[in-house]
């Protein structure tokens, strides 16, 4: 663990157990569920310097610090999350949950169904973002929180949000979406359908019954993960970072050495370590929760119409280089913002390293970031 004045430090993670159920939007239910929960800061007597953190596909609970002294990698938002940090935890009480359907200790497709006393595996009911709201909502309940001073996401994470925009207007006073998108493209939804079908065809899928098997398909997910990573990535980024440097070999004449790129190598770590830590039929069930993400299909395809509901202020943030979640898509939501004449802030961010951009230091970024949560701050003061 490095010794960082503006880290929050040790953090344990917290579980919150449900026994009410919860009707999900596919029509099935869960009868029970637990979340998987961090939390930073301090909460305010009035509870109203909350904020909500919502994680991306491959994202979890653990957004800021470390678990031990140990640690060696912080969270993952951890350059955001922190006193003197844009959130900053001097004056904010942040929370970061793992949605259920993850495989980091809420209840997902690893937890035991109480109907059978077996893992639920690809059984586990298909979910929609609004699903996670609902299961977000009963944990600020449980905190005792009435309302959230701002609901903040990048990817998936900012179609959270967007959702308590619209689903719960009064109870939430900023939504911050980053480099995300009302709906995903037709090649989003392919990228995502080939990451899929890497991993059904992997011999150990047992058609999503893997864990009766003693196996697990990490193969496919292997080769999701690396397909994903590309994506996440830009062009730009990938050159200044790796170019055709060689990890082994050369291109002398004669050399019977394997050549391997250093971008070879590197995907293949990632790919590696992804699939010792991920669940396949989490990630396809996070995949197709992607896909069915349309935040106007029930007010007629109408964004404006959609937004006019909402009653918080919104700050929306995109990066140059994200071709996955491009600034196109961030101009959408701002342009049917202003059509709903809702109060929004936006600001393209020039940055190397796509979609990723989101989550890596970033000057600018932090700038605006910062700035935008000082005047939060100075509304909850």
């Amino acid at each position: 663990m490095t010794v960082d004045e503006h880290s929050v430090g040790i953090v344990i993670p917290q579980t919150q157990y449900f026994d009410q159920p919860i009707e999900l939007a596919c029509g099935r239910s869960l009868k029970q569920y637990e979340l998987v929960y961090e939390t930073y800061g301090e909460l305010n007597a009035s509870c109203s310097n909350a904020i909500l953190i919502c994680h991306a596909l491959s994202g979890h609970h653990h957004a800021a610090g470390y678990h031990d002294e140990n640690d060696s990698k912080p969270g993952w938002w951890n350059s955001y999350i922190g006193p003197g940090k844009p959130i900053d935890t001097n004056h904010f009480f942040v929370v970061s949950v793992n949605n259920i359907g993850g495989c980091h200790g809420s209840t997902g497709p690893t937890s035991i169904n109480p109907d059978t006393g077996k893992a639920w595996q690809r059984d586990f009911p298909p979910l929609r973002c609004r699903d996670w709201v609902e299961t977000q909502r009963a944990l600020m309940q449980a905190l005792g929180i009435n309302q959230w001073a701002a609901v903040i996401g990048g990817s998936l994470g900012g179609m959270q949000a967007m959702r308590w925009a619209l689903e719960y207007p009064d109870e939430l006073r900023h939504c911050i979406v980053i480099a995300s998108a009302m709906k995903l493209t037709a090649q989003n939804i392919a990228f995502n359908e080939v990451a899929r079908q890497a991993i059904s065809s992997d011999i150990n899928f047992y058609n999503g019954y893997y864990m009766d098997h003693g196996v697990a398909p990490k193969q496919g997910l292997r080769l999701a993960r690396m397909v994903g990573h590309i994506t996440y990535l830009s062009e730009d980024g990938m050159g200044q970072k790796f170019g055709r440097e060689l990890n082994t070999g050369n291109f002398e004449l004669g050399s019977d050495e394997e050549i391997e790129f250093k971008i070879e190598s590197y995907l293949r770590y990632r790919g590696d370590k992804f699939s010792d830590s991920f669940d396949a039929n989490t990630y396809i069930l996070m995949t197709k929760a992607l896909d069915y993400f349309d935040l106007a299909r029930e007010y007629n395809d109408d964004p404006v119409a959609a937004f006019s509901n909402a009653s918080c202020s919104f700050l929306v943030l995109s990066f140059t280089s994200d071709w996955r979640f491009s600034p196109q898509r961030s101009r959408e939501i701002v342009d049917a913002l202003v059509a709903a004449n809702k109060p929004v802030s936006y600001a393209e961010i020039k940055a190397d390293f796509g979609h990723d951009a989101f989550l890596i230091p970033n000057q600018r970024y932090q700038d605006v970031f910062h700035a935008y949560m000082k005047r939060v701050i100075e509304e909850n003061t």
